[in-house]
């Protein structure tokens, strides 16, 4: 299952080392509720090898004015604490897991 992500937790999470990938969403938002699945799949798959969460933007509004969020579904994939890539909307779940995979290469 994807971790909740929040303000809070985030930093900690990041600084564990391993890739992350958060996903920026909201309860009203219909593409996001596409991709919920995608991301929950995902997050049990590679459960050994990257952190995989949510932020939900209404909640932890820091997170999203800190890295810019404007649209939602926005899904940010980090490696080494820095941002290496994202998706913006909704794509498929083989889009997701592409870039996944390029954060362990």
């Amino acid at each position: 299952m994807a971790l909740q992500i929040t303000d809070s937790n985030f930093e900690d999470l990041l600084a564990q080392g391993k890739p992350m990938v958060v996903d920026f969403w909201a309860t009203w938002c219909g593409p996001c509720k596409k991709i919920g699945p995608y991301i929950e799949e995902l997050a049990q798959q590679y459960a050994d090898q990257v952190i995989i969460g949510k932020v939900d933007v209404d909640e932890n509004d820091g997170l999203a004015i800190r890295f810019g969020i404007r649209n939602i579904p926005t899904v940010l994939f980090f490696r080494n604490g820095e941002v290496a890539d994202k998706q913006i909307g909704a794509a498929p779940k083989a889009a997701f897991e592409a870039k996944i995979q390029s954060l362990l290469k």
